[in-house]
């Protein structure tokens, strides 16, 4: 099981006072599944909060961490793969209907899928783990 996580760290303004807000957002991997989350702290005033999720991050927690990060891009490992477990895997792993799984499969395949080095980890896991060679590198979001 792989442990994968990624974090950044950004201050805002405080709605309750006006101060220094400062907030951890991440995304991880934990006992197999991808998770996310975001705490905050008001260095003036009491205003704090965390908050925790299972599956993909939020859109403002993903571009945060591609803006830090950068992305990584998933790809099958051979272009000669057969896709039917693939798409089986796919559809087991992101309860996808089978023609978003064949959507899914046809960018894997192609020029590949990019997101947050977490997200892409986690999708290599579950097709590793289900005998698809796939290859993870660094690529411009």
């Amino acid at each position: 099981m792989i442990t994968v996580t990624q974090g950044v760290k950004d201050t805002s303004t405080c709605v309750a006072c006006g101060g220094v807000l400062v907030r951890d957002l991440g995304q991880f991997v934990d006992r197999g599944q991808l998770r996310w989350g975001t705490e905050g702290r008001c260095q003036a005033c009491p205003n704090a909060w965390c908050e925790t999720g299972a599956g993909p991050a939020p859109q403002e927690i993903s571009q945060a961490l591609l803006a830090e990060h950068g992305a990584t891009r998933l790809r099958l490992a051979t272009e000669e793969a057969s896709l039917v477990p693939v798409l089986r895997a796919l559809r087991e792993m992101r309860h996808l209907s089978l023609g978003e799984a064949r959507l899914m499969a046809a960018e894997l395949s192609g020029a590949g899928m990019v997101g947050t080095s977490v997200e892409m980890a986690h999708l290599a896991e579950g097709l590793r783990n289900r005998s698809i060679a796939t290859t993870l590198v660094p690529s411009p979001a």
